[in-house]
């Protein structure tokens, strides 16, 4: 399954610990490049949190940001009743000395261990954490299979173009040997000395291994129907799909510099065209 490297997609859930969300935002990359940004109370689940993108994702730079609102949070908050009797004592004899000392409430909540939040289980933290992420990882790789989908369209119609290039040279390359044999024969005539035939002969077989591409149509061949043999597979296949590029590249470079005509040569350009937009659309892929 061809899957783009560039995607969106977030989860929410609610839970003891209160509303956890996570967004992921993916772009292409080499490798997998993992940015994630986590509150404090979540930071030990980091490790967790790297392993279960990374058995998911192969490629990409990935930027995971979790929240965790804490409306329910609130609601769980819990007042220290023997924490705040003893200040309460500590106050009222306090008061006898400093007659105009005046307490707040709201003070006696600031203070370190009055108002306490009940714990939440770290298993059942994680385990949130992890399934709003599993959550965001579904839609994010629905998406970039989507997108995928698509890229592998535009490569097809691609690889369609180049095929009939192909095509198209190996139609016309015998009329183009037959084009330097007539214009050998012709410079030859034109020489005040009768050339030697086996000469002639000699200069014409050279002059056509020069100019012969029938091993790099071979090869374009050859590419085409790995490509799309690549295409159909359902690993991460973005790694191949470059060496590929890099291949066919190489091929039409070689068929432009042994060209001897101009539809060989306005093929060879086209050519490279066409490899130059496959090779950015792979660029996006995984």
């Amino acid at each position: 399954m061809t899957r783009s490297m560039t995607a969106y997609a977030s989860a929410e859930t609610t839970g003891p610990a209160g509303t956890l969300s996570c967004e992921l935002r993916t772009v292409n990359h080499r490798y997998l490049e993992l940015s994630p940004r986590l509150p404090d109370e979540l930071r030990v689940f980091e490790s967790a949190l790297r392993e279960r993108i990374a058995a998911k994702l192969s490629r990409g730079k990935v930027d995971v940001t979790v929240r965790l609102r804490g409306e329910s949070r609130a609601e769980s908050m819990q007042v220290n009743a023997t924490a705040l009797a003893r200040l309460s004592e500590l106050a009222q004899d306090l008061e006898a000395r400093f007659p105009r000392m005046n307490i707040e409430f709201t003070e006696l909540l600031r203070f370190p261990g009055v108002l306490q939040q009940s714990e939440v289980d770290p298993e059942v933290l994680q385990a949130s954490l992890l399934d709003v992420l599993d959550r965001a990882l579904e839609a994010l790789t629905a998406t970039r299979e989507r997108e995928g989908a698509k890229l592998a369209e535009l490569l097809t119609e691609r690889l369609d173009a180049i095929e009939r290039i192909v095509a198209d040279v190996r139609s016309f390359m015998p009329q183009i040997r037959e084009g330097l044999r007539a214009r050998l024969e012709s410079r030859l005539a034109d020489l005040k000395q009768p050339a030697d035939p086996g000469r002639l002969e000699q200069e014409l077989v050279l002059q056509i291994t020069r100019s012969d591409v029938d091993e790099e149509l071979d090869r374009l061949t050859t590419h085409i129907v790995e490509t799309r043999r690549v295409l159909s597979t359902k690993e991460p296949v973005g790694r191949r799909l470059d060496f590929l590029m890099q291949e066919f590249n190489r091929e039409a470079n070689t068929l432009g510099s042994k060209a001897v005509d101009v539809r060989s040569t306005n093929a060879a350009v086209d050519l490279k065209v066409l490899i130059e937009q496959m090779r950015e659309q792979v660029q996006n892929i995984e």
